[in-house]
């Protein structure tokens, strides 16, 4: 594991302005102090914000006294926080909070597979406000929402590779045995040894190889068609899993270009704004080197289950899109020193009410076949920390199956 510290290889996020914006009519305004995700710690900054409607706080105050759900039952996003806050929060708050993370619809997103912790809350409290301040919850109100200082998001749990995402890849890479395991090699098939005891992987143009065991880590949509040979059912299941995607546009500026303060981490634009892009991370400000002094690093996203047609755009018709929005949000003057588009389609798992019940069928076919596991982020959770966990889990999987067929064969029992 990459340790954490100061001159190691894990960054945190920097310490001043752990908050977010929200855009509201054309403006960016914080998020209330102490407000993660749909977690209100206090209650006097959400009072005096801008970005509720009078009614609108009182309804989501009146959240203390809004009774919890009866049944256990799989709900949505938009259900759940219309239910317990009212739509004003859920359309000025929670949504862009949430949209910003999954980039996802959110009358469709399962709160069991997203945010159980918040379910948990309601249905051990009564109350996600009473929950947070620790009235009998058994959740820690510190565990669920972080620091009462922060806003938007649990910034002070953030870490990062200080070389970026791909020192992590190159990293586990590098520790794997040269010679013995292949890297870049597109796998085009997957089937059934003769025997039923071994897999057989097709790699492009060579012939079959044979492997004890397989690990399928790839996007649902490619998983399920490598499974199409081994079990219908199992691949279908695997390939009905929804993905959306987005376009990142990455911009570097001069500070002096920028009229905004960058006082925080980034923004997230509320559905309701009506604007062409989903979020913007003020990427140089959140982590400490990663543009050179006198300039910022920025990033936009755009598309989303909810605009998925910004998703064909031509990179100029994007960049022009993520130019406008950004000088009317940031009073950014002048061109950027550059504006690089990549394009992530089909790259976001949507998990869907009623997702759980869908992956519990997935596992349970799995579980049918020796030397056989599924890992990634369709399944139990999109960031890098659960991938970590199914990945462990889909090895001691295979390793276990081994370890019983290996002793089975000294015994001279056929596995």
């Amino acid at each position: 594991p990459l340790p954490k510290g100061e001159g190691t290889e894990l960054i945190e996020t920097n310490r001043q302005h752990r908050r977010a914006f929200v855009v509201h009519k054309g403006k960016l305004v914080p998020v209330p102090e102490g407000f993660t995700l749909m977690s209100p710690a206090k209650v006097w900054p959400i009072l005096k914000s801008p970005l509720l409607s009078p009614f609108g706080k009182l309804r989501l105050a009146w959240e203390y006294f809004t009774p919890k759900k009866k049944d256990d039952a799989d709900e949505s996003l938009e259900s759940f926080v219309t239910r317990r806050f009212g739509r004003d929060a859920f359309d000025r708050l929670i949504q862009p909070l949430i949209g910003g993370i999954y980039t996802a619809d959110p009358s469709l997103l399962s709160m069991q597979a997203t945010l159980p912790q918040f379910v948990e809350m309601e249905r051990r409290s009564g109350s996600l406000i009473r929950g947070v301040r620790g009235q009998g919850s058994g959740v820690s109100s510190q565990k669920a929402v972080g620091s009462k200082q922060e806003s938007g998001a649990r910034y002070g749990m953030f870490l990062a590779p200080r070389d970026g995402m791909q020192r992590l890849v190159d990293a586990v890479a590098g520790k794997l045995p040269p010679g013995v395991v292949r890297l870049n090699a597109r796998v085009e098939r997957l089937m059934r040894a003769v025997d039923g005891s071994k897999w057989q992987v097709v790699i492009a143009s060579e012939e079959p190889r044979e492997f004890d065991g397989v690990i399928l880590a790839s996007p649902a949509p490619v998983t399920g068609k490598l499974l199409e040979d081994i079990d219908e059912e199992l691949s279908r299941l695997v390939g009905s899993i929804p993905q959306a995607g987005c376009n990142v546009a990455i911009l570097g500026y001069r500070r002096e270009q920028i009229a905004h303060p960058l006082d925080g981490f980034g923004f997230v634009v509320p559905t309701i704004e009506k604007r062409r892009i989903i979020a913007g991370s003020f990427a140089s400000i959140k982590f400490p080197g990663r543009a050179p002094e006198g300039k910022v690093l920025l990033r936009v996203f755009i598309g989303g289950a909810l605009q998925p047609e910004l998703l064909s755009l031509s990179d100029a018709e994007t960049s022009n899109i993520v130019l406008e929005e950004l000088c009317d949000l940031l009073g950014i003057s002048g061109e950027p020193e550059f504006c690089d588009i990549a394009h992530w389609h089909g790259a976001m798992p949507q998990y869907h009410v009623g997702h759980l019940d869908k992956v519990q069928q997935i596992e349970e076919r799995t579980a049918k076949f020796p030397g056989l596991a599924i890992a990634g982020n369709s399944y139990r959770g999109v960031g890098v920390p659960f991938c970590i966990h199914v990945g462990e889990a889909a090895a001691e999987r295979i390793m276990g199956g081994l370890s019983t067929a290996l002793r089975g064969r000294a015994e001279g029992v056929k596995p």
